[in-house]
């Protein structure tokens, strides 16, 4: 299936010289979602895998429907100040300033294997930062990655080593 024809590119959004990859006309297409969360899905099930954890908020609709799909259990990882209770934090530089994402302190046993489900994988901060709060504050293991949509020319997947990373599109920007 050609997903790339499914992918509204809306150049200079959300600032001047960004190309933004809009996966809104992706989603809406029931055949076309189901496909894409099933190939997600496929790649990861020979993986004895515990959990799905899905950065926010794209991270969620893949995430949990690929969790779904593989019925194992779904986990958040949120910005700074959008989880309830007690929480373990990561800091983490984006190339201007900085952000902290948050999961909640019983979110993962220890020893558990986990793959990181999202949309987009650019320069790999973010989910570099996700990898990090589950393998340092649980002890768990990130054994995969899977995202709809990979940047190549940001070279994201350079700060992912270690871990299977796999994605469905590819774009050089």
């Amino acid at each position: 299936m050609d997903l790339k024809s499914k992918i509204r590119i809306i150049e200079n959004f959300p600032k001047e010289g960004i190309s933004f990859k809009d996966i809104t006309t992706l989603t809406k297409d029931g055949d076309v979602f189901k496909y894409v969360v099933k190939k997600m899905a496929d790649n990861l099930r020979d993986k004895n895998l515990d959990y799905i954890v899905g950065p926010e908020a794209r991270g969620f609709i893949f995430g949990a429907a690929v969790a779904y799909e593989l019925g194992i259990g779904f986990i958040q990882i949120r910005k700074k100040g959008k989880l309830p209770g007690e929480v373990k934090e990561v800091k983490y530089d984006l190339e201007y300033g900085s952000n902290t994402l948050e999961i909640h302190v019983d979110a993962i046993e220890e020893g558990k294997r986990v793959a990181i489900v999202d949309d987009l994988l650019a320069t790999g901060g973010t989910v570099s930062a996700a990898s990090e709060l589950i393998e340092n504050s649980f002890q768990a293991k990130v054994v995969a990655m899977e995202f709809l949509i990979e940047l190549e020319s940001l070279k994201g997947r350079n700060k992912l080593e270690g871990c299977e990373v796999n994605s469905l599109v590819k774009y050089i920007i």
